[in-house]
């Protein structure tokens, strides 16, 4: 059993990965499903009966049940992942990206006491600070809205809409891609150094 974790806990080579997604995009496509994470906001509205006040909710949600279950199982699998397949390393992240994470003040871990290095200590260790509370809430309501608006998640649009070949998909895509880069480089700075 220790070489099995063992085996799982390394690092895997991205093309695994992406012959799974190809996987099961394939079947997805093959069942008329599609794949995202944002709708199972709505089916969950829906299930717990919010389609007898709102329409938007009232639709057959049992057809989602499965997109319920990847989610649950996302969640478990990263339990399991961090509790017991974890690396006793933190993140690996390149020189030139620590050295311009420190220029913005953000600290990266270089033991596991210190932290995974997943997310800034100095924005989530203190989320009720000023600065930190807006950042993550005005954060946290951009993207809600934003998934809404952009009809799908980053995972929805990226995955399945541009497997499909879809126009919009590759809009929000490219949405996505422009409102990552310019909050990495420069809203993210800008804040960070008030």
């Amino acid at each position: 059993m220790e070489e099995f974790i063992a085996l799982l806990s390394q690092p895997w080579h991205w093309a695994i990965s992406g012959a799974a997604i190809v996987g099961v995009m394939f079947l997805l496509l093959w069942f008329g499903g599609e794949f995202g994470v944002s709708g199972n906001l709505r089916t969950i509205c829906a299930a717990s009966g919010a389609g007898n006040h709102c329409d938007f909710f009232d639709f057959k949600w049992k057809d989602q049940i499965w997109n319920l279950v990847f989610i649950a199982g996302a969640i478990v699998g990263g339990f399991i992942a961090i509790h017991f397949l974890g690396s006793p390393e933190p993140v690996q992240i390149a020189p030139a990206t620590q050295e311009y994470l420190q220029t913005l003040g953000i600290h990266v871990p270089q033991t596991l006491a210190e932290g995974n290095g997943y997310v800034p200590t100095e924005i989530f260790a203190h989320p009720f600070s000023a600065l930190n509370f807006m950042l993550l809430t005005v954060g946290g309501f951009l993207v809600g809205f934003g998934a809404r608006y952009a009809g799908g998640c980053t995972s929805g649009h990226a995955i399945s809409g541009l497997s499909n070949l879809q126009i919009p998909s590759l809009i929000a895509v490219i949405g996505f891609f422009i409102g990552g880069l310019s909050m990495a480089w420069i809203i993210l700075p800008a804040l960070l150094s008030i």
